[in-house]
């Protein structure tokens, strides 16, 4: 077992956080294009919005298929071709000429990026210990952060400058460099035990998954969350277009600086798990994101931009913390057990604009923040019922992270 600070700990975290950056770098680099590709190709900014909708659902789609396959065929060499995958199809964006291909190799691009998200922290539950797992899901979440802040602020600069294209053909260079860094520095797996690909197998262990409460409350808890996180971010902007802020679109494009605290509470997130129960660190999660989102209703611009950085602060702090409680919690399949967790998230955020939107015409920004509130009062007692379930049940096997069963004595802290 890889243990907290040592060398290969460090190669080891800093192999999946770089390959995260990538990963989220590629996700995002189209949100500041989005007019440039709509100018030229003539299309609506709803279709033009397709390249970014069409990436996300196929990365969330891909997750389901990736777990059950690295449980099978291991998961270093499924993170490395994926990511080779991504950067090639990242490069040939940079030539294309027709739109319905760029909607193509977006599609094919955003199944690439789902490898490296379903199996890194299956990796850290085969391979890390029970402290150095904490740690290490807090810095490669900080990696997501980074890579979405990061992929934007690209895509906007070079393609301001010198177009869309080659802000792909910039992105493809950036991916490259990345994926040799990962490859260098990844160690090979010791922890991993192969299990055969059976397709039945499969949705028995994505069932187990669902019916198991320490799970399923997780799974909710990062779904959820992420439903009203993301989606605040898309209403805010139109808030903030409007008077008295009345902020051109490249300032609106900086308000997605804020999610740089949450790199910070994605990293924190690990050592007050070391001191708080998991299900506590995650409430204290949703309790920073319902404070945050008060804060916005100040109506000053410093209030709004400070509401967020506590929002992304706390956001990221309970979505780190869900993420390694499931590695934890997972009886069997743990990549399965982590790829539905992901698809939970990228389900929560294709639907909560919808949830929004009623409240964003019938009430403006406060609407927004009601509806939010009424939101992250489930999750919060969903944090709150995963404590009480670890209360009672001092005395139960449960799994640690290299995947054997072990009784404990006293609750987990």
């Amino acid at each position: 077992m890889i243990e907290a600070g040592s060398r290969a700990f460090w190669r080891a975290t800093l192999a999946l956080c770089l390959g995260s950056v990538m990963i989220f770098a590629n996700v995002y680099v189209t949100q500041p294009l989005l007019p440039m590709i709509a100018a030229d190709f003539a299309i609506s900014p709803l279709q033009a919005g397709w390249s970014f909708t069409v990436t996300t659902l196929t990365l969330g789609l891909s997750l389901l298929f990736y777990g059950p396959l690295s449980d099978a065929l291991g998961r270093r060499g499924i993170i490395l071709l994926t990511m080779a995958g991504v950067t090639v199809t990242t490069l040939a964006l940079a030539f294309t000429e027709s739109y319905g291909l760029l909607l193509a190799l977006r599609a094919l691009q955003g199944f690439l990026l789902g490898g490296l998200p379903a199996i890194a922290i299956a990796y850290m539950g085969d391979e890390f210990s029970r402290r150095a797992l904490l740690l290490a899901v807090g810095f490669y979440i900080s990696g997501n952060t980074l890579g979405g802040v990061g992929g934007r602020l690209v895509g906007g600069f070079v393609g301001e400058h010198f177009g869309w294209s080659q802000a792909f053909a910039v992105m493809a260079c950036v991916s490259a460099v990345l994926l040799a860094a990962v490859a260098l520095l990844l160690p090979p797996s010791r922890g991993f035990s192969a299990k055969p690909l059976r397709p039945a197998l499969m949705l028995r262990d994505l069932g187990g998954h669902l019916r198991n409460p320490l799970l399923l409350g997780a799974y909710l808890i990062g779904g959820l969350n992420f439903f009203i996180f993301i989606n605040q971010y898309s209403y805010a902007t139109f808030m903030l277009a409007e008077a008295p802020y009345g902020l051109s679109a490249q300032f609106l494009g900086m308000l997605f600086l804020t999610y740089l605290s949450g790199t910070v509470g994605s990293a924190l997130s690990g050592r007050v798990a070391q001191h708080l129960s998991q299900p506590l660190c995650m409430a204290l999660g949703v309790l920073l994101l319902m404070c945050g989102t008060l804060v916005t209703l100040t109506p000053t611009l410093g209030a709004i931009i400070a509401g967020f950085l506590i929002n992304s602060f706390g956001f990221f702090f309970a979505h780190s913390t869900a993420s390694s409680w499931v590695s934890r919690h997972a009886e069997q399949a743990r990549a399965s057990a982590s790829s539905l967790y992901l698809v939970f998230y990228y389900l929560g955020a294709s639907c909560g604009g919808f949830y929004l939107s009623p409240f964003w015409h019938g009430y403006g920004w406060t609407g927004v923040v009601a509806a939010s509130l009424l939101i992250l009062v489930v999750t919060l007692t969903l944090s709150l019922l995963l404590y009480r379930s670890e209360m009672r049940q001092p005395a139960l096997g449960v799994v640690d992270v290299c995947g054997s069963v072990r009784k404990r004595q006293q609750p987990l802290v």
